[in-house]
């Protein structure tokens, strides 16, 4: 990784805080907006490696990665945090480091095979035919639960460590019917017959997918095999527009693996989790598969939609009559603080079906959450995964089939349109 890149994600993992850092962005977005776009995503995730890559990438092609004012203020900032790390070197040698434990997640993705080996970059953007796999994804033990951990100048930190963060350790393809097997097996070690199945959003690369479905299944102490299938999102700021033709692209693949992987998987209890425009593919592939295969309906246990990036009339008219056949009601997490779907809103000209306030939806075989008051992050769109009181109350849903009425942390609203939730205070 170049020097600058390194620089900024040691800055981005302190949350931005730094003059030294803000006068080396500024300087860096001044030379180029593909440049201030790849900072902007290196900020939201500092631990992702993709996006490293893809801000190494736009600092080389602007012609700034061997710029010698530039590499010279990176170096400077890097060497002021090396010396403090060298201060407080004896006394973290004699905390000890803490273990980590390894996640398997299984995959499918429609993403082109970029040629690239390393797990970061093992997929591209670009769309492909149907893979599959599995990954390895570090979670360290002293792990908060929500969180992405990524190197911290405030810890001192500058690279990826597994016993710190959480990292994609590894990344490997398989044949169709030798990842069933491995499913299988995966599925069969737990009593409860059970997978979970997570597609991403906007603004993912597939090591996000992949870090993103190691955490939330490691948070939720998920009893069975977690899943992701993984679309082409650019993972970049500026990448709505093309994300947006690429799920709607990713539908048939995503409809096509969810049945064959509801029949031949094994899983008894299958928990689809979508979150922002991920959500758009998998209720129109959910509802076609259980239009087209009545019966693989009992299997799906839940379907959890996170701030749905999904128009909300054609959510209410279109979507949700379609999956009347399950039986159990859809969860719907939605927020009025979430700016990402307000952006959405503002392209589209109509509300969004994860926006609270007066356009939530609420209506029967729905129980909607407001998660307004739990919202956190940069762009408030990440809350179900990144705030611990809305991982819990997913936690009760799945480990302890609690339907919203049931759950301690939730309280009752009624409305004119019908009765939602809210988190307690």
């Amino acid at each position: 990784m170049d020097v600058i890149t390194t620089a900024v994600t040691a800055g981005a993992g302190e949350g931005g805080i730094s003059a030294a850092y803000q006068m080396l962005k500024s300087r860096l977005a001044k030379q180029a907006p593909s440049v201030a776009d790849a900072i902007a995503d290196v900020e939201e995730d500092p631990g992702s490696r993709s996006r490293q890559f893809a801000l190494s990438d736009a600092l080389a092609a602007a012609g700034l990665a061997g710029d010698r004012y530039l590499r010279a203020a990176a170096r400077n900032f890097i060497d002021e945090v090396e010396r403090r790390r060298a201060a407080r070197a004896p006394a973290a040698a004699m905390a000890g480091q803490p273990d980590t434990a390894v996640m398997r997640v299984f995959f499918a993705t429609n993403r082109e095979l970029s040629g690239d080996r390393h797990p970061a970059r093992l997929f591209g953007n670009m769309r492909g035919t149907l893979r599959y796999g599995s990954c390895e994804v570090s979670i360290p033990r002293d792990h908060r639960m929500g969180e992405l951990e990524c190197p911290s100048l405030l810890r001192l930190e500058l690279r990826q460590d597994p016993d710190q963060h959480v990292v994609l350790m590894s990344a490997e393809t398989a044949e169709r019917d030798a990842f069933m097997e491995r499913l299988k097996q995966a599925i069969a070690l737990h009593g409860s017959r059970s997978a979970l199945l997570f597609i991403h959003g906007y603004r993912t690369t597939f090591e996000d997918a992949a870090r993103r479905t190691g955490q939330l299944a490691y948070d939720l102490g998920f009893p069975g095999a977690p899943v992701f299938f993984s679309w082409p999102s650019q993972g970049k700021l500026s990448g709505y527009i093309v994300d947006e033709a690429n799920v709607e692209w990713a539908q048939a693949d995503l409809a096509a693996f969810l049945a064959d992987f509801l029949q031949q998987s094994d899983a008894e209890h299958v928990y689809l989790l979508a979150h922002s425009m991920g959500s758009r593919a998998m209720a129109r592939a959910t509802a076609s598969v259980i239009a087209a295969r009545p019966e693989l309906a009992g299997r799906i246990r839940e379907v959890i939609l996170a701030a749905p990036d999904i128009d909300a009339e054609v959510f209410r008219h279109q979507l949700l009559p379609a999956l009347a056949g399950r039986p159990t009601p859809l969860t719907l997490y939605a927020s009025s603080g979430d700016s990402a779907l307000r952006a959405s809103k503002a392209i589209h000209g109509y509300a969004r079906a994860g926006e609270s306030g007066p356009g939530l939806v609420v209506a029967p075989g729905v129980e909607t959450i407001d998660a307004s008051a739990v919202d956190t992050g940069f762009i408030r769109h990440a809350y179900f995964a990144e705030k611990r009181t809305a991982l819990s109350d997913m936690y009760y849903l799945i480990q302890k089939h609690a339907r919203a009425a049931e759950r301690f942390g939730l309280q009752a609203v009624d409305s004119a349109l019908g009765r939602y939730w809210t988190f307690r205070e």
